[in-house]
């Protein structure tokens, strides 16, 4: 399941309580999280959702469930999901001298939470850029790769 930080909220990561248009009946829709249980769920733009949506994240990071107290419903989903996260350094450069949850502004409780970590860094030059430039212009210019 593919769902982006800044288009989704916590409920929409978990879950929500919504009225059946047919029957008037309050149902239960589970979220992304939810969705992917026993696969994966991958959140692109991490860094720029709300604080109090990503608090949602951690009882399915830590308990791989999700627990609902709605409406008069009261259960809990599994949520036996991996998360797979992307997220943008703060300013849009990546300062080595900073730890990892200082440069792409999110707690470090949270972060705890993954198993890994990886840093693609950027490591600007001008001749690789002009080329990569090119290549991307010339792909969408003719629709066809070099």
């Amino acid at each position: 399941v593919y769902t982006t930080g800044k288009g989704s909220s916590g409920v929409g990561l978990t879950a929500a309580v919504v009225k059946d248009q047919l029957t008037g009946e309050l149902t239960l829709e589970g979220g992304a999280l939810v969705l992917a249980d026993m696969g994966i769920c991958c959140i692109d733009e991490f860094d720029k959702m709300e604080e109090s949506d990503r608090t949602n994240i951690h009882e399915v990071m830590e308990q791989q469930t999700v627990s609902i107290a709605k409406a008069g419903i009261t259960t809990s989903l599994n949520a036996r999901t991996s998360v797979l996260a992307a997220a943008n350094p703060i300013y849009g450069r990546y300062r080595k001298e900073l730890s990892p949850h200082t440069n792409i502004n999110l707690p470090a409780a949270l972060l705890s939470r993954f198993d890994l970590l990886f840093l693609i860094l950027d490591k600007p030059n001008e001749v690789d850029d002009n080329l990569l430039e090119k290549h991307v212009a010339f792909v969408h210019q003719t629709c066809s790769h070099p």
